[in-house]
């Protein structure tokens, strides 16, 4: 499936097929089937679909914490063949280490590559900044909220300056009034930086606000129902939401979810699929 545009691809999933083993013996489980995507560079893609349907999978294909079965996964055109620098991650609870402090937290990936210190450290600084956290640099992760937290991921996978970021439902246990302010807040770092961007979600008003791009996917075995452009004004704002169009599209895009969501749950109810796919 080709990139928005006349672009060149970022990224590209070729005919990916991914199983996984049952740990109870079963058969494999195919998580993804025949799936094949392209992403062009400075794209926000969006990537919905119910729950099981390999979205998660997806994204830890090309962050390069899985194999697949079969197909590529391309960056620029060559083959991953693990974790790099060239992809930064956020999950859906952050994943900090609990006993650094923030400003800590969000150095432990150049401290790693040697960057020099005095270099990181001025990075680090500026990026807390642009994520409003400047004066929380010496607290732990366990004395700030969850919207907190989660600006402490995104500047920890912003400060290697990767020209790719992946998240994996970054917003999705925070409360609705932070969640607004996320949104709002990882759009301005978007706008202003044109990183490449493969974000997850279950929230379909979410994926359309973000994304320049919404993909749905199927019910398991995951494969791309519908790649749609969400053409709607930039700098966006929340006043997007009421726009006939946003309205429209929006309804659309939860009856196709819908409809999968309901054969995703006719299927599990005669069968056992591996945890780790989402």
């Amino acid at each position: 499936m080709p990139p928005s545009d006349d672009r060149p691809a970022k990224i590209s999933f070729r005919n990916i097929t991914k199983e996984f083993v049952s740990q109870a013996g079963g058969p494999a489980m195919k998580a993804i089937d025949g799936l094949s995507l392209d992403i062009a560079e400075k794209d926000f893609v969006c990537l919905i679909g119910p729950s099981g349907c390999g979205k998660s999978t997806l994204l830890n294909l090309i962050a390069g914490f899985e194999s697949a079965t079969s197909g590529e996964v391309l960056l620029d055109g060559v083959g991953i063949k693990g974790p790099g620098p060239d992809r930064g991650v956020v999950f859906q609870e952050g994943a900090l280490f609990p006993w650094l402090n923030v400003l800590d937290n969000v150095c432990y990936g150049p401290k790693r590559l040697s960057v020099p210190r005095q270099r990181y450290l001025a990075e680090a600084h500026a990026i807390l900044r642009q994520v409003g956290l400047s004066a929380f640099a010496q607290y732990l992760p366990a004395e700030l909220s969850g919207g907190m937290r989660q600006r402490v991921a995104i500047a920890r996978a912003l400060i290697n300056q990767p020209p790719v970021l992946l998240m994996d439902e970054p917003f999705g246990a925070l409360d609705p009034q932070t969640r607004v302010l996320m949104q709002e807040m990882l759009l301005q770092i978007w706008e202003r930086d044109n990183r490449t961007v493969l974000f997850i979600t279950h929230d379909v008003e979410e994926a359309l606000f973000l994304g320049s791009r919404v993909v749905v996917m199927s019910s398991r075995p995951g494969r791309v129902l519908e790649d749609v452009r969400a053409d709607l004004p930039r700098p966006r704002d929340f006043s997007v939401l009421k726009e006939p169009e946003f309205v429209k599209v929006k309804a659309d895009l939860f009856a196709l979810v819908r409809e999968q969501t309901i054969a995703a749950a006719a299927d599990s109810a005669g069968s056992t699929r591996p945890s780790r796919i989402k």
